[in-house]
């Protein structure tokens, strides 16, 4: 009996339920519904598994005296408050197994309550440490914005100043080559003085510009020809028509490039012969500005030069309620490529081509609806890259068989081209050429593509 008491009182159940009743009555208005009856069942559990315990030593006690012993006690203390809804433990459970329940309650809660003040200790110093982080980045901000207004100030300072101008270059370029007269025999410094000059093949300017414009060539038979071929679907149903209006484009492009780049280098040619002293030679210093001034160039004048020549060509045509304008987008593109590819110290171009020439595997693949058999070629869908006679990307061409000449399409009869009697002749008649025999006995070229050389009765040849 004293044991049991003992470690009752050693468990210090009524403890645990008095912080129970006090924790709850401080987390009341904070805990749910739920929680609240959670609480008041979890306290009533305990204060059931003591009241067992009491009964328990109460019965032990009661059996010290005899059968009768404590009776009247029972009597008049107990049984008043037995009712039918009084609720204890079962009396299957033995003291030691409900002391040591109410023990590993007990721990538990006090587990739960150091895990708590753990996990409350640790959120403070994550607030802490947030709240330093915090201070530390705006600091960083704050040193970031004056990094930036130094910058600035001494970025103004410095705009009227350049690094390398052009004088301290051709100093440069002097002490390099007096550098190379007195140690001819390193052959370290020969590939020095090989690599500075703009018009070495391995130049990085060469290089770099090169491979930019290779991969925005690509770019174009990828992406900008394929939008091209979407805007004159809308106006012309006939496919070939459109690859042949694609094809003349670019082809048109480079040719109004190039002559407009050689006139561009021939004025800064006599331009810089005036003034040109050295040490580097008259070409490389052309080459030398064209490299740092490679955007001065009419952009419009050369795509408004392309759409005339489009017009005039007699391989193509848009129905009268369209002209070549509706590419100009894609044409201003092939135009930009165009020059920046024959600025080169070493240019790019592309490769001329006719219809009805013999398939080069070399320069063209194949489309994909060609006849690989045929040995001719019907129209050219996307030009040959080159670079000299070096194949740098291959184009895209159409084979048939019987591919001639003849199969040059249809004229436009857009309103605004005006069609020439020439122009207007036949097909057949303007892929034909006059041989010279008959022109040297011909007055006119116009009357021997007759063979009767007659007229009309409105007065035009026939």
């Amino acid at each position: 009996m004293a044991d049991s008491l003992r470690r009752l009182v050693n468990i210090g159940t009524f403890t645990v339920l008095q912080d129970k009743l006090e924790k709850w009555l401080s987390d009341y208005y904070i805990n749910t519904c739920d929680q609240n009856v959670a609480r008041g069942c979890e306290i009533i559990e305990l204060n059931a598994k003591v009241q067992g315990q009491l009964f328990k030593l109460l019965s032990v006690c009661a059996s010290d005296g005899g059968m009768y012993g404590g009776a009247n006690i029972i009597k008049s203390r107990l049984l008043p408050w037995l009712g039918q809804n009084f609720f204890t433990s079962g009396g299957s459970v033995t003291a030691d197994t409900s002391l040591s329940v109410l023990a590993e309650a007990s721990a538990k809660d006090r587990e739960i309550n150091d895990l708590q003040d753990m996990y409350e200790k640790s959120m403070d110093d994550l607030e802490r440490d947030l709240e330093s982080m915090k201070t530390e980045n705006q600091d960083l901000r704050d040193e970031l914005a004056d990094t930036k207004v130094e910058l600035d100030r001494s970025m103004r300072a410095s705009t009227s100043e350049k690094m390398f101008t052009d004088v301290e270059t051709s100093e440069l370029r002097r002490n390099l080559r007096s550098l190379k007269s007195l140690s001819d025999s390193m052959t370290s410094y020969r590939y020095t003085s090989r690599i500075t000059t703009p018009l070495a093949i391995d130049d990085p300017v060469q290089r770099v510009r090169q491979q930019n414009l290779v991969a925005r060539f690509n770019d174009m038979f990828a992406q900008d020809r394929l939008d091209a071929l979407d805007t004159l679907r809308r106006y012309s149903d006939d496919h070939e028509n459109n690859q042949r209006i694609i094809y003349c484009a670019v082809s048109e492009a480079f040719s109004t490039a190039k002559l407009a780049f050689r006139q561009f280098k021939m004025k800064v040619r006599a331009n810089l012969a005036k003034t040109h002293y050295g040490p580097e030679t008259l070409e490389e210093a052309v080459q030398d500005y064209i490299n740092r001034n490679s955007d001065l160039y009419d952009l419009p004048g050369m795509v408004s030069d392309v759409i005339r020549a489009l017009n005039r060509n007699p391989k193509i045509f848009l129905p009268p309620d369209a002209t070549f304008a509706i590419v100009q987008p894609f044409i201003r593109e092939a135009c930009k490529l165009a020059w920046q590819m024959s600025a080169l110290a070493h240019p790019l171009d592309i490769a001329a081509s006719t219809d009805a020439e013999l398939f080069d595997d070399n320069k063209y693949r194949r489309s994909y609806d060609s006849e690989y058999t045929a040995p001719l070629v019907n129209h050219h869908i996307w030009p040959c890259l080159m670079q000299g006679i070096k194949t740098l990307v291959k184009g895209e061409a159409l084979t048939r068989r019987g591919a001639s000449l003849t199969s040059s399409g249809r004229r436009s009869r857009s309103p605004t081209r005006s069609l020439s009697p020439t122009r207007a002749l036949s097909p057949s008649f303007r892929s034909r050429s006059v041989s010279p025999l008959r022109r040297s006995r011909c007055p006119s070229p116009r009357r021997c593509l007759s063979p009767l050389g007659r007229r009309s009765p409105t007065g035009r040849w026939l």
